[in-house]
C-alpha cells in the first residue's frame, strides 16, 4: 500500500491565513450586508502603476506576433530583467552582484519554501519567534523539525524577537546550519540595524552557517542606518542568499514576479570532504522543477526600473507609509503600544491587558467588522500581539481607524 510522507501529517491541519478565511468567510456569511475591512493578510489593494501595464500590454502584444513570440524562456530569467536589477537594487548601492548570481521566480514564498531542498535532512534550522509560516513549514515537510511538542518543534531552534530584546534575535547558543531572518521583518514590522545585521554574517562566517534573508519589504526602509541588502556586510556574499519579491514594492501580488541572489561565492559541504557552490545547486534544482517565470511578466517588472516606473511605484508606497502611520498613531491614542510601521508596512500591536491574539481578533471581527493577523499564528512569542497591515486604500483605513475607535 503507497504511504504518504508522514512528515505532512504532522503539520497542524490549517495554515494561518486558511483559518483567518474561514473565520471571516463564516462571519460575513451570518452579516452579508456588512463591510468587512481587512488589515491582516498582507495584500496590496493598489492597482499596477501605468508604467507597468503598459510594458505588460506590449509584452502581450510581441506574443501575438510570430517575429516576437517567445516560448520557453530561461528558467533562471531573461537577461533585460536580471542586469536590470542587478543595477538598479545592487550596482547602484556599490555591491558586486552579478547579473548570473540572479534568479527571477513567480514568487519569494515560493523560493523561501523551496530553497531549503540543497540542504541535508538533518540540517538544524533557526527562526525567529514570532516568524512567518513558510520557513518552519518547509522544513517540517522535509522532516528537519523534529516532533511537534507543547506548541513548538523540538529539533528547530527559534530565536525569540520580543519588546525585551528590541525586537533584535539574540545569537544561539547551538550552533544551527540554516539561519532565517528577514528584515524589514513580517510580521512585527521591525529592522536590523547594520551593526545588528553584521552581528548575524560575522556568527555565519565564523561558525559556517547560512543564511536566508528575506528583504521582501526592503523597498519600505527610510531609514538610513538600516541596510537595505545583507550584502552591505562585509562577508555576506560568502554566507548569505537573498530572497527578494515585486508583490509589495510593485503590487505584483497577482502577477507574481520574485528573484533570488545566490552568488557565487557561497559554498557549502558537499559530503565528501570538499565544497560545492549552492549557485550551481540552484540552478539544476530550477532546471529540473521550474519552467521561469512568463516572459510578458518579467516585462513589466523590467518597467519597474524604468525611471517614470520609479516614480509612479514610489509614490504608491508613500500611500500605504502614511496608511501606517496613521494606524499606529491612532493605535497609540488608544492607548496600545505600537511597534514597527516605519520602515515596513506592518503595524505590531500589543492587544489590551487581559486578551490574547485570537480573542482580540474575534473582538476585532465581530464587533467592527474588522479583519487582523493573531500574533501567536506566528509563534509563542507572538501571543499577546496582532498584526495590522497598511496595504488597504486610505478610505478604508481611516473607516477602520474610526471602527475602532467607537468600540
Amino acid at each position: 500500500m503507497t504511504t504518504v510522507n508522514t512528515n505532512f501529517l504532522k503539520l497542524t491541519a490549517n495554515y494561518l491565513f486558511v483559518d483567518i478565511a474561514r473565520k471571516v468567510k463564516e462571519f460575513k456569511e451570518q452579516n452579508p450586508d456588512t463591510k468587512v475591512i481587512s488589515l491582516g493578510i498582507g495584500d496590496v489593494t493598489s492597482p499596477l502603476v501605468p508604467s507597468v501595464l503598459n510594458a505588460l500590454h506590449s509584452a502581450v502584444d510581441e506574443m501575438g506576433e510570430a517575429e516576437h513570440f517567445r516560448g520557453y524562456g530561461p528558467e533562471q530569467g531573461y537577461d533585460f530583467l536580471r542586469r536590470a536589477i542587478a543595477d538598479y537594487d545592487y550596482a547602484r548601492r556599490g555591491l558586486s552582484i552579478n547579473a548570473d548570481d540572479i534568479f527571477i521566480s513567480d514568487g519569494a514564498k515560493s523560493d523561501l519554501g523551496n530553497f531549503q531542498e540543497l540542504f541535508s535532512a538533518d540540517a538544524r534550522v533557526a527562526v525567529t519567534d514570532p516568524v512567518y509560516p513558510v520557513y518552519v513549514d518547509s522544513n517540517a515537510m522535509a522532516g528537519r523539525n523534529g516532533e511537534m511538542k507543547d506548541g513548538q518543534w523540538d529539533r528547530l531552534l527559534y530565536l525569540p524577537v520580543t519588546k525585551e530584546n528590541g525586537f533584535v534575535p539574540e545569537l544561539p547558543k547551538t550552533r544551527p546550519d540554516l539561519i532565517y531572518l528577514c528584515y524589514p521583518n513580517n510580521p512585527t514590522g521591525t529592522v536590523l540595524s547594520k551593526d545588528a545585521l553584521k552581528m548575524w554574517v560575522d556568527y555565519a562566517l565564523r561558525e559556517n552557517c547560512v543564511i536566508l534573508y528575506d528583504s521582501a519589504y526592503e523597498a519600505y526602509i527610510v531609514d538610513k542606518d538600516v541596510p537595505h541588502s545583507i550584502y552591505e556586510i562585509d562577508g555576506a556574499e560568502k554566507v548569505a542568499v537573498e530572497f527578494r519579491s515585486f508583490s509589495k514594492t510593485a503590487g505584483f501580488t497577482g502577477l507574481r514576479c520574485a528573484y533570488t541572489v545566490v552568488p557565487s561565492a557561497l559554498a557549502v559541504r558537499d559530503g565528501k570532504g570538499g565544497s560545492v557552490q549552492l549557485k550551481s545547486l540552484w540552478n539544476r534544482r530550477q532546471c529540473t522543477k521550474y519552467n521561469g517565470c512568463p516572459y510578458i511578466v518579467q516585462r513589466a517588472a523590467e518597467a519597474v526600473y524604468s525611471p517614470e516606473g520609479r516614480a509612479e511605484i514610489e509614490k504608491v508606497i508613500v500611500k500605504y507609509h502614511e496608511n501606517a502611520s496613521r494606524l499606529s498613531k491612532a493605535m497609540e491614542a488608544m492607548g496600545l503600544e505600537v511597534f514597527g510601521g516605519v520602515n515596513a508596512p506592518y503595524i505590531w500591536v500589543h492587544v489590551p491587558q487581559g486578551m490574547q491574539s485570537w480573542e482580540f481578533f474575534n473582538h476585532l471581527l465581530h464587533k467592527a467588522a474588522l479583519v487582523c493577523t493573531p500574533g501567536v499564528g506566528f509563534g509563542k512569542s507572538g501571543e499577546g500581539y496582532v498584526r495590522l497591515t497598511a496595504f488597504g486604500s486610505p478610505s478604508d483605513t481611516d473607516e477602520a481607524i474610526r471602527r475602532m475607535k467607537a468600540l
